[in-house]
């Protein structure tokens, strides 16, 4: 397989379909060191990684449905479970936390923001690559206040992404992907 055939192999496995084993300490790492191989404007390193295993998975997922009936006390049950599992099915949810420091003159936000998705691509590259698979969803507690500071986020950081990462229960099939030659259009000066 050429580096090309492994970027087009690359499938989103969904979270429900994500069982054990989940990688071990040492391929993890392995895992973040690939991922954290990104373009970074003036190397500031914006990004930073959580990683939500075993009974934290349950934990959070207690936490999630509290505050889905705090913020909606007519939740439907479904909806609230539906929150109670959300971290439960892959065994391993790393969150890629995008850090935007407020004072830096030099990189904007945006830059910063970019780096840290590049990383959620990265790992789910990783993942694949070493025969795992992985999803990466944000969804609304990626939004909340109230579940960012339960996750330790400080005032300047953002959730970039959950990357769920387990072994695959199905293979992932192939969905239908944009024609890039459709996409591609050519800047043309129109200074004579």
């Amino acid at each position: 397989m050429t580096p090309l055939d492994a970027l087009d192999a690359r499938r989103s496995v969904p979270a429900k379909q994500l069982g054990e084993p989940g990688p071990d300490a040492p391929t993890l790492l392995r895992m973040l060191r690939s991922a954290s191989r990104v373009p970074d404007h003036g190397k500031r390193v914006p990004f930073r990684f959580l990683r939500i295993a075993g009974d934290a998975r349950r934990a959070l997922g207690e936490a999630l449905a509290a505050r889905t009936l705090e913020l909606d006390p007519d939740a439907a049950d479904s909806v609230v479970e539906k929150d109670r599992q959300r971290f439960s099915h892959a065994p391993l949810v790393i969150a890629v936390i995008a850090v935007l420091d407020a004072e830096d003159g030099k990189i904007p936000e945006i830059e910063r923001l970019l780096c840290a998705g590049s990383v959620c691509f990265a790992l789910l590259q990783a993942a694949q690559a070493l025969g795992f698979g992985a999803s990466w969803l944000t969804g609304w507690p990626a939004y909340d206040a109230r579940i960012l500071g339960l996750l330790g986020l400080g005032a300047q950081e953002r959730i970039a992404g959950f990357i769920h990462i387990g072994t695959p229960k199905l293979e992932a099939p192939e969905r239908e992907r944009p024609d890039a030659t459709a996409l591609l259009t050519d800047w043309v000066s129109n200074r004579a």
